[in-house]
């Protein structure tokens, strides 16, 4: 699914330098911390009156009269418990035996909710981006990450426990590091390397525990090895599609939205082809109309997920977006443990300290570094 890691990802990146431009064209009065909804320069929050402007994408929308932060806000919690549910819904449907092995119609399911999703705000009505086309030569090769960019993270939520699954993700940030380190000699600041020192040291203490059962009654309901293989790969496919992404927004001068209204159509075409060799297909009649509706949510809440996203990083940039995004973290670990019926002496408790604590210690060192540059 092109969910919260992917895809959040791409947008924060792509909004963020949009917003670089258009604050660098601000007249020297305007000392505003972020863009409205709309896409002006002058926010709401200061009190200065709203203008028409046009959006990152290059699709024109009037401001709305209101403050912005209150859009902010609102858009916020949205995402916010979009995110946690579809978390937990993608887990229930997951635990199904009918579902188990059928991640790639699943993730074939959520390319076409994103799709459909572009194409409704794309249109003159909405108008919040112009859509523009490719080549299918040229995207394929990004379709074929995403496909994987989703599947892996999917199959370690079916054979991990939530905390387990969340804790891991956060691996993309000391991996995305070190390939642009590695490849691109792009470095980070010094405390914001040693930060990610208990981030790796965190998740490898989740790992350990979590996958041994603490109480006789959680036998068979811990992470599995396989769990544990799933989630590793799917951080280096997760942070290999991060990087990768970057070099397509230039080669094809296209924005996050332009680029994934693109990419989630040509890679759920591609995973029809997979389908048949790849997932075990359940017999639907043994599948209860509740299964059913919950499949039908997740879609939902992917699409809501992307949408709303949109509007925090353009309402309010990307620090509010990055300590939006921790307190999604931290919310899913909390009732993930919660739902485990593991006591709070568990030893994985401090791997879990370990990990958002250092998470949290990389961000602040990296926002510090980008306001003294």
């Amino acid at each position: 699914m092109p969910g919260p890691s992917s895809n959040n990802i791409e947008l924060k990146s792509d909004l963020e330098a949009q917003k670089a431009k258009l604050l660098s064209r601000q007249e020297p009065d305007d000392s505003d911390d972020g863009l409205s909804v709309g896409g002006s320069t002058r926010s709401s929050l200061s009190g200065h009156e709203l203008k028409p402007a046009t959006l990152p994408d290059g699709a024109v929308k009037s401001n709305p009269q209101r403050s912005s932060q209150t859009s902010f806000l609102i858009w916020t919690a949205i995402n916010t418990l979009a995110t946690i549910a579809i978390v937990f819904t993608n887990k229930r449907i997951f635990d199904d035996p009918n579902f188990k092995n059928m991640q790639t119609s699943f993730a074939a399911f959520h390319f076409v909710c994103t799709s459909l999703t572009l194409f409704v705000i794309s249109r003159p009505s909405f108008g919040f981006f112009v859509p523009k086309r490719c080549g299918i030569v040229e995207i394929l090769p990004l379709a074929f990450a995403m496909c994987f960019n989703v599947i892996l993270p999917n199959l370690s939520l079916a054979y991990s426990s939530i905390t387990f699954y969340q804790i891991a993700r956060i691996l993309l940030t000391p991996f995305v590091a070190l390939i642009n380190l590695v490849f691109y000699r792009v470095s980070i600041p010094t405390y914001a390397a040693l930060s990610l020192i208990p981030v790796c040291s965190g998740v490898g203490v989740v790992s350990y525990y979590d996958t041994r059962p603490a109480t006789p009654e959680q036998e068979g309901k811990v992470t599995t090895i396989a769990g544990v293989i799933f989630a590793f790969s799917g951080v280096v496919a997760s942070s290999l599609y991060t990087v990768w992404i970057g070099a397509y927004h230039k080669k094809l001068n296209m924005s996050s939205m332009q680029l994934l209204f693109n990419q989630a159509p040509t890679s759920s075409v591609l995973l029809l082809f997979f389908i048949p060799f790849a997932d075990t297909i359940p017999v639907f009649g043994d599948v209860p109309i509740s299964r059913w509706v919950m499949i039908l949510m997740s879609g939902l809440f992917a699409s809501i997920i992307n949408l709303s996203q949109f509007f925090i990083i353009a309402g309010a940039g990307a620090v509010s977006s990055t300590v939006v995004g921790h307190a999604k973290t931290c919310s899913i670990v909390i009732l993930g443990w919660m739902v485990s019926g593991r006591s709070v002496s568990d030893k994985s408790l401090l791997g879990i300290l370990l990990a958002i604590g250092g998470i949290i210690m990389y961000s602040v060192a990296v926002i510090k570094a980008r306001r003294t540059a």
